[in-house]
């Protein structure tokens, strides 16, 4: 290295900040955007995405059917809300009160018969339907939060892409491209946070390491040395001022107090803490606001409410996967890890503790909340006891909210059974089209081509759900 002629890699090797930047997922720092005047125009745009995984049922939360027949409806009411015409389940009490700032997209469905988790979630989370392997790269395609890394980095944390709770147990749940960022590569795919055993809601939750992943003195040591042999080329290489920026850059981010901060969930009023509520789903969507607040720009919330007192059943994935008896899960609408009577509370109080609270603190404008299962269930209760449902893949709901949405409205409908779409039908490439454009993401992209496809997918944004 007696010439300095130093590449990306060994300028930030030298400055101690070779792994973080090169090697660890979703590690990846950006600029700002500059406007016409070349004045730096900051680029906040977060979203929160949370993935009700198992797939909750459509006729029993936000699509009810009340003049069905029993055997279709199920046990629960409607209620009225805040917006006329908007009605939901009884127990969303919390949410009804604030149905004026979420769209509610009642047509959403996936093409052809999928009715398994491991496609419905990868079409899903990619905003592609078609499959890949007929293309020649099976499996590829980077998840949203990757695309959002990619076209949105961060300028305050080291990190742009989270993970809360990551999917565990059997790889049914587990969609291929998770955790590898698709052909992105390991930079752009997400840090995940947090396990069963160790979530925001347990006194001694330990932070991922990668935030006390560095030593102050050293990395200061390490700074001043490579600025040193730096000095005597800066004039001459340009390459190795740019990559001593890049460096700065990432360093500066990298010893931010605020990242490793968003985990200091006790320096919230106890309020704030209950307000979610103090479980798993709760919390973790605390964290998530606490985290989009310093400056990840993507974080997924795994669904998880936790497990019921007299019923620990189920991995942190898949609260929503209520078979009922044929998969030995209980009573679909008891109080057990796999009822709504359990679940659909605890989602009410987080939910509207999050949308309250951005609101509360004018970050809705800039935060887009997307919640949303990767399918919906049988709009027929299973002959079975305990009663429960199958996958149903050809209708689900999904709640959209911030980042530009109108809110106050319902978008699409089923028929009178809850069994298809029948108005506006919504597949997850408009949905990942909507989110990108909220997000200020351009779909078509050539910097993206990569031998499948020069767009990030090809469905187009619904204009209708921004006011």
């Amino acid at each position: 290295m007696n010439d300095l002629e130093l590449n990306r890699r060994q300028a930030l090797i030298a400055s101690g900040l070779g792994t973080l930047s090169l090697g660890m997922p979703g590690v990846v720092m950006g600029a700002d955007k500059v406007d016409a005047s070349g004045k730096a125009v900051a680029s906040d745009k977060s979203c929160i995405f949370v993935l009700l995984c198992g797939g909750p049922s459509h006729v029993d939360t936000w699509d009810m059917k009340p003049d069905a027949p029993l055997d279709y409806r199920g046990p629960y009411e409607p209620i009225d809300t805040k917006v006329p015409g908007m009605r939901i389940n009884e127990m969303h009490t919390e949410l009804a009160k604030l149905t004026d700032h979420f769209t509610l997209i009642n047509s959403m469905s996936h093409p052809g018969a999928i009715s398994n988790h491991f496609d419905a979630m990868h079409n899903l989370l990619s905003g592609q339907s078609e499959k890949r392997a007929q293309q020649g790269v099976p499996n590829e395609h980077p998840y949203l939060g990757s695309f959002v890394a990619k076209h949105k980095p961060s300028t305050r944390n080291f990190v742009s892409n989270a993970w809360l709770i990551k999917c565990v147990g059997p790889p049914v749940f587990c969609a291929p491209n998770i955790g590898i960022g698709g052909y992105l590569g390991s930079a752009y795919a997400p840090v995940f946070v947090g396990a069963a055993d160790n979530h925001p809601a347990m006194a001694d939750f330990k932070p991922p390491q990668i935030y006390d992943a560095y030593d102050e003195k050293r990395f200061d040591y390490r700074k001043s040395l490579l600025a040193g042999l730096e000095s005597t080329r800066l004039d001459k290489d340009q390459q190795v001022k740019d990559w001593s920026d890049l460096r700065d850059k990432t360093y500066e981010a990298l010893t931010r107090a605020e990242g490793r901060q968003a985990f200091h969930l006790d320096q919230e009023p106890v309020k704030t803490r209950e307000r979610y509520g103090m479980h798993p789903l709760g919390q973790n969507l605390l964290l998530a606001r606490r985290m989009v607040e310093s400056g990840v720009r993507f974080v997924t919330v795994n669904g998880w409410t936790g497990q019921a007192d007299y019923d620990k059943q189920g991995p942190p994935s898949s609260s929503w996967d209520m078979h009922g008896g044929n998969m030995g899960m209980g009573n679909a609408f008891g109080n057990g890890s796999y009822g709504m009577g359990f679940c659909l509370p605890r989602l009410d109080q987080a939910l509207a503790g999050l949308l309250s609270d951005l609101k509360e603190r004018g970050m809705l404008d800039d935060t887009l909340v997307v919640v949303t299962g990767e399918f919906g269930r049988t709009p027929f209760v299973l002959k079975q006891d305990p009663p429960g449902r199958q996958h149903w893949p050809k209708c689900f709901s999904s709640i959209l909210a911030g980042g530009g949405i109108a809110g106050g409205t319902v978008y699409g409908r089923t028929n009178k059974l809850g069994e298809y779409v029948t108005d506006k039908p919504v597949r997850p490439e408009e949905m990942a089209a909507t989110i990108y454009h909220a997000l200020d993401i351009p779909i078509n992209d050539p910097t993206d081509a990569s031998g499948i496809s020069g767009t990030l997918t090809s469905g187009k944004p619904i204009m209708e759900l921004f006011g």
